[in-house]
């Protein structure tokens, strides 16, 4: 198989220009699906610490990279939304956020906020044992033994031992961020949930914190995020 994607073709997260090359380094399978961001491109396109892939995987072979808190992952290792990215020996950590285009970037937070990561519960389901299987945004899964979650909650996982830290159900008045859609990268809290009958998607209706306007999305498109998240600086 080809290590080499067409650049014109990439997902529209991707910070890539499209058509300064003809192509850019495919994802390798894993977490994310198709939008997650070969770690490649972050570190050579997005901070310029590398300038090939050998100089990548010199950096990734030495320990001083990590993502989620794990060291030693390839260069091609999918990266995509809430991924905490961390450069131990510069000491500077990144949460990767949607910026107002939909496209990912790189959020500088502090070491404390780098310990854990969000992640949006897709779905749940009951597994032998009577335990609750957390199936999150990233292919993530988490067993519980209560059944207090949602899907559209977000949760905080410590990366250390993945046990759950925080819990942010999705109701109105939550905190969120839009992901996709026009609205990518706005934040704002939800003022109200209009339930669709049927199969349509529900639509939800968000007040804008930095200036007090409103907008409305489909709730596929919206992340239950914490204050936290507001002004990037993980304090």
């Amino acid at each position: 198989m080809t290590k080499h994607q067409k650049r014109l073709s990439v997902p529209k997260s991707w910070p890539v220009e499209r058509k300064t090359e003809t192509f850019t380094v495919k994802a390798d399978s894993g977490p994310h699906g198709e939008d997650g961001v070969p770690l490649l491109i972050l570190l050579r396109d997005v901070l310029g610490y590398v300038g090939s892939r050998k100089e990548a995987r010199y950096a990734l072979d030495q320990g001083s990279v990590l993502v989620n808190g794990d060291e030693g992952v390839a260069e091609d290792r999918p990266i995509g939304m809430f991924d905490i990215v961390a450069f131990t020996e510069r000491e500077e950590y990144y949460r990767v956020f949607p910026d107002e285009g939909g496209r990912l970037t790189l959020t500088e937070i502090d070491a404390d906020a780098a310990g854990s990561k969000l992640g949006k519960i897709e779905d749940k389901t009951k597994v032998a044992g009577g335990r609750t299987q957390l199936n999150l945004h990233d292919g993530k899964n988490i067993l519980v033994e209560d059944d207090e979650y949602s899907s559209g909650d977000s949760i905080v996982t410590d990366n250390d031992d993945n046990e759950i830290v925080a819990h942010f159900p999705y109701e109105e008045g939550s905190l969120v961020t839009a992901v996709r859609g026009a609205h990518a990268g706005d934040i704002g809290e939800i003022t109200e949930i209009q339930v669709t009958p049927g199969s349509g998607s529900n639509n939800v209706v968000v007040e804008r914190i930095d200036d007090g306007g409103t907008f409305e999305t489909v709730e596929e498109y919206v992340v239950v995020i914490d204050e936290n998240f507001v002004g990037g600086d993980g304090e």
